[in-house]
This record gives structure tokens, C-alpha cells and sequence, in this order.
């Protein structure tokens, strides 16, 4: 842990305290005898006395002998271990495909935020469409209006066309 502590250390020395400065971690590397959870909730432990604001957790994508149970939200439970005995807030990742998977884990507490990557890729409106299917509102500039769907009229808030 040493040399990425160093490294937070010298990156939360350079930046005003009143900017965000947050790690990315692999929370276990899923190689028997290899990095894992708990070395991974210890470092978190070390971040946060060090002046961390977040911990961005995922997993895995070290080492060919890994053995990763990919699945739907595969990776959450390490966000959320990391939330609750270390404190930090957490972004929680691992095939997050679906609004309701994502609203889920937010509500229930395992993660403080969600990151997106396949479903993002294959559809960079996720957003808008995670809520239009939750009933919340985005915001999208005059030239999108048009295209706001017939079911879902204030998507995009109190708009008019014509409006500019």
C-alpha cells in the first residue's frame, strides 16, 4: 500500500482541499492468495485518514489465473463493504445494465453512485432513459426537445417547442 499512498498523498498536497481528490481500486484481484477484500477495506481505511473523498471500487482485470463470477452487480458488495466499515462513499460498478438495478443499489445503501461502462457504450442515452422508466426529469438542450417521447411529455421539464 505504500507506494499508492505516497502517490495520494502527494496528489491530495498538490490540489486545493476544497477539490474532489478520490482513488480507484481493484477490491480483490480474484486470485487465491492475492490481493483482497479486506487488505482492500484497510487501505480504504488509510485513504480516508489521508484525506480521500471517495473510493471508486471494481475488481479484477490483473492477473490471467483470475476466476471472476461475473453477473449482474458482481462487483457491488465490495463498494459496499468498503462504504460501511470505512466510511467513504463509494461508486459502485460491475454490470450495472438496468435503472431499477442501479436505483436499487442506491437506495439500499451499497454504493453513494453508480458507474456505467458496457451500458454506456452500447448506450450513451442511458441516462435519459434510466429516467424517463424512474419518472425523473433530465436536462437537455432546446435542439433535443423534438425528440422528447410522446409517454414520457416532461422528460426534459417544463419545455415547449418553439421555445429557444
Amino acid at each position: 500500500m505504500r507506494y499508492p499512498l505516497e502517490v495520494f498523498n502527494a496528489v491530495r498536497a498538490a490540489v486545493p482541499r476544497e477539490m474532489t481528490v478520490g482513488v480507484r481500486i481493484s477490491a480483490t484481484d480474484w486470485v487465491e492468495g492475492g490481493w483482497d477484500i479486506e487488505q482492500s477495506v484497510r487501505f480504504g481505511h488509510e485513504l480516508k485518514r489521508l484525506g480521500c473523498d471517495f473510493i471508486h471500487v471494481s475488481s479484477g482485470g490483473l492477473s490471467p489465473a483470475q476466476q471472476i463470477p461475473v453477473g449482474p452487480g458482481y462487483q457491488i458488495e465490495f463498494a459496499e463493504r468498503i462504504r460501511k466499515e470505512t466510511g467513504l462513499p463509494t461508486i459502485g460498478v460491475g454490470l450495472i445494465t438496468e435503472a431499477q438495478q442501479a436505483e436499487e443499489i442506491l437506495q439500499s445503501g451499497q454504493a453513494d453512485m453508480i458507474g456505467l461502462a458496457r451500458a454506456m457504450l452500447y448506450d450513451p442515452r442511458w441516462p435519459w432513459h434510466a429516467a424517463a422508466e424512474l419518472g425523473d426529469q433530465v436536462f437537455a438542450p432546446p435542439q433535443y426537445w423534438r425528440s422528447q417521447p410522446h409517454e414520457y411529455k416532461t422528460l426534459f421539464g417544463n419545455t415547449r417547442l418553439g421555445q429557444r
